[in-house]
């Protein structure tokens, strides 16, 4: 339903309509644009294009320009000047139309945007993204010196650095090419890229539980990007996988992108993991440009930081509210706001361990007022389950349009609340009945939550090798705390993408039974109680994202993944057989680290180094020193900012003055100058927090509908 509802509301759904059949189909009626800056190769893959595709292929440097000058464009360029250049050229280019051709633009066209207008209206513009050492080293060997633009002290490579922002307003498709790509191979990836621009078909995702019998296939209607986006959970109850796995790049690709900024990477990686027709690469780069800028505190994002010998430290913990978190949903509400039918409302549920709620009521608080007037999110933590500041940042995130709850009981509790809620009929069509709204899901149970995390797995490689400390294809080591196997999973699919990572370590604290269960294949919660910990984000016994990979462990046997969780459900446990669990250990190993060992590693990191480590970084530094064979680097995924759980730093570092105001704690810690220095959003954040209210609702699944019940009362209109 959905999906319909986005192929005729929204322009860039006309893909579908217009183009349904091969390429060559596609050229007889349309144009296949190519669109670079000088020395992309644009006229020399369009003339192999035109061979290929049997089509006119027109040079818009001699078939347009020249023509309608009567002059060559270096003469004109020279006659005019840069600025009047521009306008001529986009003239000139408005006045000419053509169809099933194969047009290469000049460098300079995207710059006039009403002559781009004109021809983008006719045809897919393919973008010939291709490395700027290459085009320098073309441009050379053509004898070309001067090029729109370019004045005294700027170079040419200036000048094609600073048009990359007008060839990304244009493009339907992007060519990311290799180093040193010949013409022919890229005249081929230009198809290939158009073909799959033309199939977004092809490009759905099926349950982790889906059987793909033949029955279920012909009811079933297939599920796109945007549906996943939008539903979060199947409605099988299993989550959303890609149904022919994830696209990886090449080394090439790979190489190319060391160099670059987080957001250009995520611009790349993105790309190729969610279909134009679910939303166009212009949109998706507008969404990346307002997710990893000013919000974050570090230019770089998500730095990577030697701590001491072969181990390195991600940062992920320089976004608004001080957690890996914020890498994920700073994007993903504005990509939800985008792919949603504009005539629902939406209620994001959401349970929390501690640093997810704050992050998803900050990243919806982020989305325009008319997007915050028909989303909402609703957000359950346990109450006696996190620290203290991330309970006052919580309440601090809340606003127009967020609200969160404490419940007496645990997150296991909470979580199960969320997905009694989604899989109830007569809830959810009450909801729909009396407000007009639909329930989704923020957390890493939705694909869309998820995807993001890959990449700053991806680019923490990329930074070693960008740093010298490796060459592109060593390996490394991971290790990550973990509680609902979604962070760790995200570096596995950085592996499946192309990113050389060999072991993925798994740490955990006393809540150990995701280790016990890479050690032995047992998943075993009889018995087991949740036990608070220093590292309440990780306090989880039911890990929701091992179902994905139990997915990818069974070869995408959704049947099988089906029966281990009703053995969970129905037993509280599940074994894998033996060749499953040999496949488990060939990627995973695992350990957990005490309560003890965790304060102790934080008093011991910052004696040697002067770096403090949260405790969940401390429960994953004890366990790589212990799983670790230092024949290779490994990065330590740093997933919350120390200051989250100043009590506790305080008490490692055995500072005595204990306040009891959250913000003087920090103030406590900030006076020792420490690394990482003080989180500025965060403070910030906390001494707003005296103006929002705390509310708190027993553990009774029925009180929890009625507060969402309540809530939905508060900003949303009733439709009757």
């Amino acid at each position: 339903m959905f999906r319909l509802l986005f192929l005729k509301s929204l322009a860039h759904s006309k893909l579908r309509k217009s183009w349904l059949s091969t390429l060559s189909s596609l050229v007889g009626e349309k144009n296949l644009i190519l669109m670079g800056p000088p020395g992309s190769g644009k006229t020399s893959v369009g003339r192999v294009l035109g061979q290929k595709l049997g089509c006119p292929v027109i040079d818009v440097d001699d078939d347009v320009l020249e023509k309608s000058w009567d002059m060559s464009v270096s003469d004109k360029l020279q006659e005019v000047g840069d600025e009047q250049f521009v306008e001529e050229e986009g003239k000139a280019l408005s006045k000419f139309s053509a169809s099933g051709s194969v047009i290469s633009l000049t460098g300079s066209n995207p710059l006039h945007a009403g002559s781009m207008e004109h021809t983008k209206k006719n045809g897919i513009v393919v973008y010939l993204d291709v490395h700027l050492q290459d085009i320098l080293e073309r441009l050379e060997r053509m004898k070309v010196n001067r090029i729109v633009g370019q004045r005294s002290g700027i170079s040419i490579g200036d000048i094609l650095q600073k048009r990359k922002q007008f060839y990304k307003k244009w493009y339907d498709v992007r060519v990311f090419c290799q180093t040193g790509d010949c013409i022919e191979v890229m005249a081929d990836n230009v198809i290939d890229a158009v073909k799959r621009y033309q199939n977004g078909q092809c490009e759905t995702f099926v349950s982790t539980r889906s059987h793909g019998s033949e029955r279920q296939t012909i009811k079933s209607q297939p599920k796109f990007f945007s549906d996943v986006l939008i539903e979060g959970l199947a409605a099988d109850g299993g989550l959303y996988v890609p149904k022919n796995g994830l696209p990886k790049l090449t080394p090439g690709e790979w190489g190319r992108l060391v160099q670059s900024s987080y957001a250009e990477r995520a611009q790349i990686i993105l790309e190729k993991c969610i279909h134009p027709s679910d939303i166009p690469s212009v949109v998706l780069g507008e969404i990346i440009e307002k997710a990893y800028g000013d919000n974050f505190d570090c230019r770089k994002i998500a730095p990577v930081r030697h701590l001491s010998g072969n181990q390195f430290v991600l940062e992920l913990f320089h976004g608004p509210t001080a957690s890996f978190k914020d890498l994920a949903l700073q994007f993903m509400p504005h990509m939800f706001a985008y792919c949603i039918p504009k005539v629902c409302n939406y209620l994001v549920l959401v349970a929390t361990s501690g640093d997810t709620g704050s992050a998803v009521l900050d990243g919806f608080s982020r989305l325009s007022d008319l997007d915050k007037r028909r989303i909402a999110v609703f957000c359950l933590y346990p109450e006696n389950g996190i620290s203290e500041v991330q309970k006052s940042q919580m309440i601090a995130c809340q606003g127009d349009n967020g609200l969160a709850m404490g419940v007496q009981s645990d997150f296991d509790f909470c979580q199960n609340s969320i997905k009694e809620m989604f899989t109830n009929p007569e809830y959810t069509g009450y909801l729909t009945a009396e407000y007009g709204t639909s329930l989704t899901t923020a957390n890493s149970i939705n694909w869309g939550r998820l995807l993001p995390q890959i990449v700053y797995h991806a680019s923490a490689y990329l930074d070693l090798v960008s740093q010298g400390v490796i060459t592109f294809g060593s390996p490394v080591d991971v290790c990550i705390p973990t509680g609902n196997f979604g962070n760790i999973l995200a570096a596995l699919y950085a592996k499946q993408m192309g990113i050389p990572m060999r072991k993925f370590i798994c740490a955990s604290n006393q809540n150990n039974v995701l280790t016990d269960f890479i050690n032995t294949g047992l998943y075993d919660l009889r018995g087991r109680t949740l036990l608070q910990s220093y590292s309440p984000a990780i306090d989880i016994l039911k890990s929701s994202n091992l179902e994905r990979y139990l997915h990818l462990l069974t070869n995408r046997d959704g049947r099988l993944v089906s029966e281990l969780q009703s053995q969970l459900l129905s037993h509280g446990h599940f074994q894998l057989p033996d060749n499953l669990f040999r496949r488990l250990r060939q990627d995973f190993v695992g350990d957990w680290c005490s309560e003890t060992d965790c304060l102790s590693t934080i008093r011991s990191v910052y004696d040697k180094t002067g770096y403090i480590l949260d405790t969940h970084t401390a429960v994953a530094k004890v366990v790589a020193d212990r799983m670790q064979d230092r024949t290779c680097p490994v990065i330590i995924s740093s997933t919350a900012h120390y200051s989250k759980f100043a009590p506790v730093i305080l008490q490692a570092l055995r500072i005595e003055e204990m306040k009891q105001s959250p913000l003087s704690q920090l103030h406590v810690l900030n006076s020792f100058h420490p690394l990482p220095p003080a989180h500025r959003s965060m403070i910030a954040m906390l001494k707003g927090q005296q103006t929002h209210k705390s509310h708190v609702c027993e553990a009774d699944p029925s009180h929890i509908m009625q507060n969402v019940d309540c809530y939905l009362q508060n900003v949303f209109l009733k439709v009757h």
